[in-house]
C-alpha cells in the first residue's frame, strides 16, 4: 500500500483518484473462442433446466435460490433473476448456442466504482470447462475496460473449498473472512472475500489470455499452462 500525505496536516491518506462514476452493466453480448455470454432472460430456463435438473448439490452454498423440485419453480426463479437490476444476470451459451449456466454482476456501486460477480450457476456442462474459465474473462474484462470499475469483488461460503480454489486460479486475491456474515437458507454464513484491482488487471487479463488459447489445449481436459500457476497458486 503506498502512502500520501495530506498536504496541510501531513498524515497518511489514501491516492487520489479519478472519481467519475462507473458505468451499470447492461444487456450485451461477449463473444469468447468457446461460447459467448448474454443477457438472461425468461426464455432460457426451458433450455437451462434440463441441465441443472438433477443435480441439488449446485445450489448448496447459493444463498437464497434453489434447489427447484421442478421446471415450474425454476423457470419462475429465472424469469425473477432476468427481471432483476442488481443483481443483473447472463447466461453463459455454449458453441452449439446451449445455455449451460449463469452469473451476475451484483452490490453494484458505479460512484465507488465496485461490482462483484456473484451468483455463479455452473451446471455440470459446464464445470471444468474451457468456457467456465472463458466466461469469468469475458465478464472481468467487461466490468474493468468497458464499465470502468476499479474493485471486482468475488466472495463465498466459506464452506464452499470449491468456489474458493476457483477465486484463486481466477487471478481473486483473498481478503479474509466476515464472520456471521449473513444467514442464508435458515443457517449462519460467514462469507469469505476476494477481489481483483484494476491495477491487477493487465496481469490477469494476459494470463487468462494466454490460458484460453486453443493452442494450450491439446485436448478439451489436457492443457499445457496451468491458469492456477500463472495466477501463483501452488496448492
Amino acid at each position: 500500500m503506498s502512502e500520501h500525505r495530506h498536504p496541510q496536516t501531513g498524515q497518511p491518506i489514501g491516492a487520489l483518484v479519478d472519481t467519475t462514476p462507473a458505468q451499470r452493466p447492461g444487456p450485451v453480448t461477449l463473444q469468447g473462442h468457446y461460447g459467448h455470454i448474454e443477457k438472461l432472460t425468461a426464455e432460457h430456463a426451458a433450455a437451462l433446466w434440463p441441465a441443472f435438473a438433477g443435480h441439488d448439490e449446485v445450489w448448496t452454498y447459493i444463498s437464497a435460490d434453489g434447489p427447484f423440485a421442478n421446471q415450474a419453480e425454476f423457470a419462475a426463479a429465472i424469469a425473477k433473476r432476468a427481471a432483476g437490476s442488481d443483481p443483473y444476470a447472463y447466461a453463459i451459451i455454449d458453441t452449439a448456442g446451449n445455455p449451460v449456466g449463469y452469473f451476475t454482476l451484483m452490490d453494484i456501486r458505479p460512484e465507488m466504482r465496485v461490482i462483484e460477480v456473484g451468483h455463479v450457476l455452473y451446471s455440470p456442462l459446464l464445470q471444468r470447462t474451457p468456457l467456465g474459465t472463458e466466461a469469468q474473462y469475458l465478464l472481468a474484462r467487461y466490468a474493468f475496460e468497458t464499465l470502468g470499475y476499479r474493485r471486482y469483488e468475488w466472495k463465498c461460503n466459506a464452506h464452499n473449498a470449491a468456489s474458493r480454489r476457483a477465486a484463486l486460479r481466477y487471478g481473486f486475491v483473498y481478503e479474509g473472512i466476515l464472520r456471521q456474515h449473513t444467514i442464508a437458507k435458515g443457517r449462519n454464513r460467514d462469507n469469505v472475500y476476494f477481489s481483483i484491482l484494476d491495477s491487477e488487471w493487465p496481469q490477469r487479463k494476459m494470463n487468462f489470455e494466454r490460458w484460453l488459447a486453443p493452442e494450450n489445449f491439446i485436448a478439451e481436459d489436457k492443457q499445457i499452462l496451468r491458469l492456477s500457476a500463472m495466477n501463483g497458486v501452488t496448492a
